[in-house]
């Protein structure tokens, strides 16, 4: 007991963590505002089951595991260190119940010993994954490394000081050593410390209780200065975390105010980032699982999900110092502008006559921008992230600015954008043509039937491409055959935007949006339900146009189907002898959680046999055509992510791939082409379903 240097101890650890917290929370609140307490109660459930249950960490079965020993173990021996640090100041402390001589307590020592051995346990399995097997999704360095031996060094010393106290105890009685069943791990410490004298025994103790007093302490205060700031900010950021729908992208509020006031489009700047980006950036734990699925990661391009975000974050802590000054005289009512709004903040220069580095552009200065462009959008990064990590929104933010501010973007993109401008699809095909693969199947248009309960809508490539034209014709031949009563928009149908908005073009994007909304308003859309059979199209119509007004009841052509063939509207009685690999579009599957839908359509269709790949549902690896890649070419790397992607299909052994998504289904035929597996068809569940149900 010394409490002197117990309170010196205490209020300089915690002293130095408040200093350093403060610099962390000041340096957050330069990020833009965002509303992130709505909807309390499913954020409560939402924390408890990633936060406190974890499961998302259960994803990588014995990481996991580690993972939720240790995270178990401290919230157990939290009260442990309360007590000890108590014990500092008391010999005789003990926290509420918690002594020997209260059952209570009793049963805590035996929690304490068993979650110090499980902390222990799961401690030696991350030194075996970074000293070992050396995994390459970590981040190999001495920082990870000091921290999992303080975190051992905290437990051994813990077990030697209950060993020691027994010990000195039992000797004090003069009494034998006796195995204690509330402590079974002090007890068989105290075995190994009886073979010291009486002042080995105090040393012992004294060590064990110190070092463990103090490393608590040496703990915390490296946590504001590593990777570890997750164990203090990870359950923030999960409680946080975007509670609506991961398909949608929050558009840019008054485009043209913005242009007028001369106000950024995008994100430039670090400081532009909201503050829950900002705890994004502080909360990686840099354990590399969003690589680990990363489509762009997996084939040698240069995106790595969990290096943008470390780029990101190192940046910010390169330049907290000025960051925090221009965010004081912004809120004192000096020039400075830290989230964008009015003056732009970057045409301030220094004494060379350009920005100083906290105002640089992050394209180039911090995130190449061959990164950026690497991105399909297909969310296998946030779908892994232990901690809910957003990636998308960010990469998409940083593409709004190269487009509409610095107009620099993949060339193939210009096409893209002049044929969705002037034709209202990205390939140029004249808009009178929109409605030409409808003909000989006597569909009605929605000024000819506005009474219709469904709305058909085509889209862009189902309308346009020859072999997507016979998915939507297969798809709407098996609604007449339900007796769905639907019509379509015919020539008055344009782009949804999608791959506008995915592009960066936010702009072009809102024009479809306002322009769709309008059209499908005319016709009462919204007592209606909308059909599509582009995830794409479904994506965008369901979760995006609300921003703009447009609440509508949109499902996916699979989803109708399955539903139409449950409910006895369609039977298919045809059986189809074929071995078929089932590929989950990401728009569908990870954007929208639709997994079961297009299964339960094959399922129903006699003799086929589904094969499931390595690499499915929502750890399916994605064709690669998302986030407009479709119009542009793929960046350099190791290998195509469709050709990938045709690799883990023929694994199955498939006589045929199916997949729900017109995007999907050419990248997987040209994926197989390459493979030399021309053989092996593309087929969509619709023309599955249409060959099985028959004339």
């Amino acid at each position: 007991m010394s409490p002197i240097f117990m309170a010196l101890l205490l209020i300089s650890g915690w002293g130095i963590f408040a200093y350093s917290a403060y610099r962390r929370w000041n340096l957050m609140m330069i990020g833009a505002p965002e509303d992130r307490s709505d909807r309390g109660f499913e954020r409560i459930r939402v924390t408890i089951d990633d936060g406190l249950k974890q499961l998302r960490m259960r994803r990588y079965p014995l990481a996991g595991a580690a993972h939720m020993m240790i995270f178990a173990g401290f919230m157990v021996l939290l009260p442990r260190t309360l007590i000890l640090w108590g014990r500092g100041f008391d010999g005789d402390f003990d926290l509420f119940w918690l002594g020997s001589d209260h059952v209570v307590g009793r049963v805590y020592g035996l929690a304490k010993d068993v979650f110090a051995v499980l902390v222990i346990i799961g401690t030696l399995v991350f030194l075996y994954f970074r000293l070992v097997r050396r995994l390459e999704r970590l981040t190999q360095n001495i920082e990870a490394l000091v921290i999992l031996f303080i975190i051992l060094a905290m437990m051994v010393a813990d077990v030697v000081y209950d060993g020691a106290s027994m010990v000195q105890m039992t000797r004090a009685e003069g009494a034998a050593l006796a195995f204690h069943g509330w402590e079974p791990v002090g007890s068989v410490a105290q075995y190994c410390v009886n073979v010291l004298p009486d002042g080995g025994v105090t040393f012992v103790r004294h060590l064990g209780f110190w070092t463990h007093s103090a490393l608590v302490l040496i703990f915390l205060n490296l946590l504001p200065y590593s990777k570890h700031l997750h164990v203090i900010t990870g359950i923030p950021n999960i409680y946080t975390q975007n509670l609506k729908s991961p398909g949608r992208l929050a558009p840019l509020i008054d485009i043209e105010g913005k242009i007028e006031r001369e106000e950024t489009l995008g994100i430039k700047r670090i400081d532009q980032f909201s503050w829950k980006s900002i705890l994004d950036f502080y909360t990686c734990t840099e354990c590399g699982r969003c690589s680990d699925f990363c489509p762009a990661t997996n084939t040698g391009k240069k995106l790595s999900p969990k290096h943008f975000t470390i780029d990101l974050r190192n940046f910010l802590y390169k330049n907290e110092t000025a960051l925090v000054a221009d965010k004081a005289r912004a809120g004192a009512g000096g020039n400075g502008d830290a989230t964008g709004q009015g003056e732009d903040a970057s045409s301030k220069t220094g004494d060379d006559g350009n920005p100083p580095e906290h105002r640089k552009d992050l394209v180039d200065g911090v995130i190449d921008p061959e990164v950026l462009w690497a991105c399909t959008t297909c969310r296998a990064c946030e779908q892994e992230c232990p901690v809910f990590i957003s990636y998308v929104d960010k990469i998409v933010d940083m593409r709004r600015y190269l487009v509409q501010e610095r107009g620099e973007f993949p060339r193939e993109l210009e096409t893209a954008f002049r044929g969705l401008e002037t034709t209202g699809n990205p390939w140029s095909y004249p808009a009178d043509d929109r409605a030409n693969w409808a003909e000989g199947l006597d569909i009605p248009t929605l000024a000819e039937m506005p009474d219709a309960d469904v709305i058909f809508w085509s889209g862009c490539m189902p309308s346009f491409d020859e072999r997507a034209k016979r998915v939507t014709r297969a798809t709407v031949e098996l609604m007449k055959k339900a007796g769905v009563k639907f019509a379509i928009l015919g020539n008055e149908e344009t782009c949804t935007g999608d791959p506008a908005r995915r592009a960066g073009n936010e702009y072009l994007f809102q024009t479809f949006a306002k322009q769709n909304v309008e059209t499908l308003g005319k016709y009462g859309a919204d007592k209606k339900k909308i059909v599509t059979s582009c995830p794409h199209c479904f994506n965008t119509l369901a979760n995006e146009y609300p921003d703009f007004g447009g609440h509508y009841d949109v499902v996916h052509h699979t989803q109708l189907l399955a539903e139409l063939v449950k409910s006895g509207k369609l039977t298919p009685t045809k059986s189809i002898d074929k071995r078929v690999a089932y590929h989950d579009s990401c728009y569908l599957g990870r954007h929208n959680n639709e997994y079961d839908a297009p299964r339960a359509v094959l399922e129903a269709i006699p003799g086929l046999t589904i094969l499931e790949p390595k690499e499915t549902r929502d750890r399916g690896m994605c064709c690669g055509a998302g986030g407009a890649q479709m119009f542009k070419e793929e960046e350099p790397g190791d290998e195509r992510i469709n050709e990938r992607r045709a690799d883990q299909l023929l694994e199955t052994n498939p006589d045929a791939v199916a997949s729900n998504c017109p995007f999907c289904m050419r990248m997987l035929t040209d994926g197989l082409a390459a493979k030399n597996k021309e053989e092996v068809e593309t087929l969509d569940v619709a023309e599955l379903l249409r060959e099985a149900v028959g004339d």
